[in-house]
């Protein structure tokens, strides 16, 4: 049975590549964006099938209003693909109040508000599907990013939460985890280069220079079967809670969670220390 979506963000990018791998196959899809004639395209091609919805996720009425009128234009909501965001690059000493604020206004705010929108609807129907595009970023850090992977950080703990008070309703959750992937022009986009950089401060030039050199390198994904990979995930019945898009990420990962754990097993003296222990460590934390 053909599946019904909601995804934010469906004017570019990966958010597009999904709308458009979703209707390829038959599906139907509320596609939400801030400006709706970045739509116009789909509509031509598809009709019917695609409900073009007005929407900043940050606007938490419009949300429900767009999730609501989705929800009755087709009848019911199977995906809910919370897919709209951006990455606000500055190092922690550069970002401005407004900066981090609106960072997190729209990957996180806006996240949890098509998910409160949505998740009557879904529990009603005992069945549904919220997949959430959260990044590598969400999973290790990296200079310059501290905003931006703050808001992803958040998100993977979101859903976690999120994940473990649905399941009984019926409902499943999958974060993505993305690496870089093509989604200008066939180029991987440069996180350096992104149109949201903070106010430019000189004591971090040489980190910025030395940085944009070690990526520049990095391999680009292609959307289209990011895309295909997601179809394959929400048919799945028993989808992963977690799943990384993309290579070359995987070593640097595997090695990020080791070097906690040594952290943690290194200092294990130290925690005990806090708890008041005084037997020397040997009854264990």
């Amino acid at each position: 049975m053909s599946k019904v979506w909601f995804v934010t963000g469906s004017s570019r990018g990966l958010g597009r590549a999904f709308v458009e791998a979703a209707l390829s196959r038959g599906d139907r899809v509320a596609a939400a964006a801030r400006d709706t004639a970045s739509l116009d395209a789909l509509v031509a091609a598809y009709g019917d099938a695609v409900l073009p919805v007005e929407l900043d996720v940050t606007d938490r009425t419009a949300a429900f209003t767009g999730v609501r009128r989705a929800a009755e234009h087709f009848g019911r909501l199977d995906v809910v693909v919370n897919n709209a965001g951006y990455a606000q690059i500055g190092a922690v000493e550069e970002l401005s109040e407004r900066e981090l604020r609106d960072q997190f206004e729209t990957n996180l705010f806006g996240a949890v508000w098509v998910v409160q929108a949505a998740l009557p609807h879904l529990r009603e129907q005992g069945s549904g599907h919220i997949v959430q595009l959260s990044s590598i970023a969400g999973l290790i850090a990296m200079p310059l990013g501290g905003a931006y992977q703050a808001s992803k950080w958040a998100l993977e703990a979101l859903n976690e939460t999120l994940a473990r008070e649905v399941a009984g309703f019926g409902v499943k959750v999958t974060v993505i985890e993305p690496a870089g992937f093509a989604t200008r022009g066939g180029k991987n986009p440069d996180p350096l280069d992104n149109g949201h950089m903070a106010q430019l401060h000189p004591a971090y030039d040489d980190l910025r220079k030395s940085l944009a050199g070690a990526m520049s390198g990095a391999p680009a994904g292609d959307p289209a079967a990011a895309a295909r990979t997601l179809l394959t995930i929400v048919d799945s019945p028993e989808p992963p809670l977690r799943v990384l898009f993309g290579k070359g990420f995987y070593p640097m990962i595997r090695q990020v969670y080791a070097d906690r754990l040594k952290t943690w097993d290194d200092t294990q003296h130290l925690s005990l220390a806090a708890h008041g222990d005084t037997d020397g460590g040997n009854g264990g934390n």
